[in-house]
């Protein structure tokens, strides 16, 4: 996991319904280290939870970070726990900030999608575009704007001309239509898109429909669906190398079954979302349950998520060297 920074929570506030902002700040007033938007953060939570959240808005003159929570009732209990537990001037441990949704290089364009919370990573992306003169589009779209954190950030932006606000309650003519919001594919454009699982699914399909090619598609799952595990089957992992082969129970994770046997392993979202503990396959087939590798990613069968998928065959031979996450 690296090593954690101690932070003050320097300021705490409400930015829409069930929505909550913090700003941290180093306990000893040291600058945090720099990041580029779609950058996010572990931050350790009171009881031992360790949670994911996107850093939103551009490092300031203050060096300090900035996240907004959702509270989920469908989460795990971290948002939960981070609104109701967590006040200004209370101490939390987080991670360096990591960047598996980065923006990519040169002068194309690019068309920006956020559903809800989803907007986290994307209003820094804006913010990081405005500044360096990239030409952009920015999408938003909610249930409801009292729902809906940072609409009057970005009306009230010097991008606000390039962003377009679709709430499912308010006047047809401004609701969400996904063919025309993205249109068809350009060799100088990509796409990024952060929020709900079944918003992402809707705009990811939709763009491939237009003839979108996967590598120009870019997107940050916050949580994966259940998964029904009832099917599940004992099977193998073999250390590449070593000869020594790992049991995994069908009521086990992959991951937690190589933490029992002694080896390290990085987790961290532990549901396929977040990239941490991407292993790399030399043999055998995985089971992807995971929302971070591409289709194409999964068809090579030679990388899976511990922490979420399983195998198709008896025996999986896997090497713990670390892997370089690719950005999707």
């Amino acid at each position: 996991m690296g090593t954690l920074l101690k932070v003050r929570v320097a300021r705490r506030e409400m930015l829409a319904e069930g929505i909550a902002g913090y700003e941290l700040a180093a306990v000893d007033g040291a600058a945090l280290p720099d990041f580029m938007a779609g950058a996010h953060i572990d931050v350790h939570l009171p009881g031992g939870l360790v949670r994911q959240y996107s850093l939103c808005e551009l490092p300031g003159t203050q060096g300090r970070y900035r996240i907004g929570v959702l509270r989920d009732p469908q989460s795990r209990g971290g948002s939960a726990r981070l609104i109701d537990a967590v006040r200004e001037g209370d101490e939390l441990a987080i991670g360096a900030p990591r960047n598996h949704f980065a923006l990519q290089g040169g002068t194309q364009r690019s068309l920006l999608f956020a559903g809800g919370i989803g907007v986290t990573p994307i209003l820094c992306m804006a913010q990081q575009l405005a500044r360096e003169g990239r030409p952009f589009e920015m999408h938003y779209c909610g249930r409801s704007l009292s729902r809906m954190a940072f609409v009057d950030t970005l009306r009230g932006s010097g991008y606000s001309d390039q962003v377009r606000i679709h709430v499912d309650e308010g006047p047809p003519a401004q609701r969400f239509d996904a063919r025309t919001a993205i249109g068809a594919a350009a060799e100088d454009s990509h796409l990024y898109v952060c929020g709900p699982t079944g918003f992402m699914d809707h705009v990811l399909e939709t763009a491939r429909s237009l003839g979108w090619p996967e590598e120009r598609l870019h997107r940050e799952y916050f949580a994966a669906a259940p998964v029904d595990h009832a099917g599940d089957d004992a099977f193998e992992l073999e250390l590449l190398g070593t000869g020594q082969v790992v049991p995994v129970r069908a009521e086990q994770s992959a991951a937690q079954a190589l933490l029992d046997a002694g080896f390290p392993l990085s987790l961290s979202c532990e549901q396929g979302v977040c990239g941490t503990c991407i292993t790399r396959v030399a043999q055998g087939v995985p089971d992807h349950r995971d929302l971070y590798l591409t289709e194409e990613e999964h068809l090579r069968n030679d990388a899976f998520m511990p922490c979420c998928s399983r195998a198709r065959t008896p025996r999986l031979v896997i090497d713990l060297q670390p892997v370089n996450p690719s950005c999707n």
